[in-house]
């Protein structure tokens, strides 16, 4: 069974350094009933820009992203099984996970989140997830 390349016209696609070259990263891809989606930040799929500083318009902005591209496989957050989260900063945490709450509307999810520091200036939230179809 081959990897099937999951493409939004909605949403980013992230994993470039030069906003010019092609990213060498899918969306996401699905195998099987298996869908992985990596990792997105708070970009405006127009402008490939950051289009907020506030953590909670960057974790709306992000989870906008990632429902593009489950929308795209013909999913929803109610597919979504994990979720990885990287804050820039852990202090963060309490405002990013009141704004998450509100986005999910009452979904449930695993979740990990950590501190680190997400690969581009201004980015400080990124979240990927996996989904299971039936």
């Amino acid at each position: 069974m081959p990897k099937q390349i999951v493409t939004s016209q909605t949403s980013p696609t992230t994993g470039f350094t030069n906003a010019a070259t092609p990213s060498p990263l899918a969306q996401a891809i699905r195998w099987g009933n298996t869908l992985y989606v990596s990792g997105q930040g708070p970009l405006d799929p127009a402008t490939r820009q950051v289009a907020s500083e506030d953590i909670q318009d960057q974790t709306r902005q992000t989870l906008k992203n990632l429902e593009g591209i489950l929308a795209a496989a013909n999913a929803t957050f109610a597919n979504v099984v994990n979720m990885r989260v990287c804050l820039r900063n852990t202090a963060d945490f309490a405002k990013f996970n009141e704004a998450f709450t509100e986005f999910m509307q009452g979904e449930k999810v695993t979740r990990t989140c950590i501190g680190g520091t997400p690969h581009r200036a201004g980015v400080n939230v990124e979240i990927d997830c996996i989904a299971m179809f039936d």
